[in-house]
């Protein structure tokens, strides 16, 4: 499909001098942006001196203390260093980057404290995560993240992660699905969005029971068919297809969905990433390698 191939093309286009990928043609490099133009266009086993100056330039961003942050100028910004194993994986030489990386991971956790009787929470905070920043409060995103690239790494039975799966067990809705991480507040039970959903069921596949999640992949079942954005299809899409969840017409589907640009404007690279990754990877991001 024509639209397929030319959003793959946009991806390797957006490739900066210093190497890295920026999130839009002509921008600066990010590490988000990196990462996953890493991931996609490795299994797409596309562009290599792109990907390899991608991998390099991730590795120049990784702080002594294995953290990859957003900028250099604030450093607390810790959520991209999972996403820079993810990268990492898809090569056999950057094993030391990615262990210096599990290691902050492991060592690293969201704020948490006991709940209180009172409490307008109803997530229980005392849970052990990974917040978007470092120091702050553990949210379902950066922990399913987190939970991915140490499973990336063969820590799938390591404490930490098993108290990511409790905190993402622990955040999912009664109703199914998730939200950015908070279930009630103040007694009222908030709603659950596609992209946080499909990425907590991404991480948890095959570290939980069907019957833990089966109403979030009810939520999932019942609105793929509706989804038209690249971020809300490409997690939707990878949350089934870990579960071993068909997905028909898929490459319609995402044709459909870059078509969209021609209104909206062009989409930044992780967005475009997450849309066409489905189409090149139909195994789950924390297996390693080809499958």
């Amino acid at each position: 499909m024509d639209s397929i191939r030319v959003a793959m093309n946009s991806v390797e286009e957006r490739t900066v001098s210093k190497g890295g990928f920026a999130l839009r043609q002509g921008g600066h490099e990010q590490p988000d942006a990196t990462a996953w133009a890493c991931v996609l266009l490795a299994a797409a086993r596309r562009s290599l001196p792109q990907v390899e100056s991608g991998y390099a330039r991730l590795a120049a961003l990784q702080a002594d203390d294995g953290r990859v942050s957003v900028d250099p100028g604030h450093v607390e910004t810790i959520w991209p260093t999972a996403l820079a194993v993810l990268a990492w994986r898809s090569s056999s030489a950057y094993g030391q980057q990615c262990e210096r990386a599990a290691r902050y991971l492991l060592e690293t956790s969201g704020a948490h404290w006991p709940q209180f009787p009172r409490s307008p929470l109803a997530h229980d905070t005392y849970i052990l995560g990974w917040g978007w920043t470092e120091g702050g409060h553990a949210w379902v995103e950066p922990t399913a993240m987190a939970v991915m690239a140490l499973r990336a790494l063969g820590r799938d039975t390591h404490l930490r992660v098993r108290s990511g799966v409790a905190l993402l067990l622990n955040r999912q809705l009664s109703r199914g699905g998730w939200n950015y991480g908070n279930t009630r507040v103040f007694g009222a039970e908030l709603r659950p969005n596609v992209e946080s959903t499909g990425m907590a069921l991404h991480a948890l596949a095959g570290l939980v029971a069907l019957h833990e999640v089966e109403r979030s992949l009810d939520y999932l079942r019942e609105r793929i068919d509706r989804l038209s954005t690249p971020l809300s299809l490409g997690w939707g899409v990878l949350g089934l297809q870990a579960w071993e969840e068909p997905v028909e017409h898929l490459e319609d589907r995402v044709g459909d969905c870059l078509r969209r640009q021609e209104y909206v404007g062009p989409y930044d690279t992780p967005a475009l990433s997450l849309v066409l990754l489905p189409l090149v990877r139909s195994w789950p991001l924390w297996r390693g390698g080809q499958a």
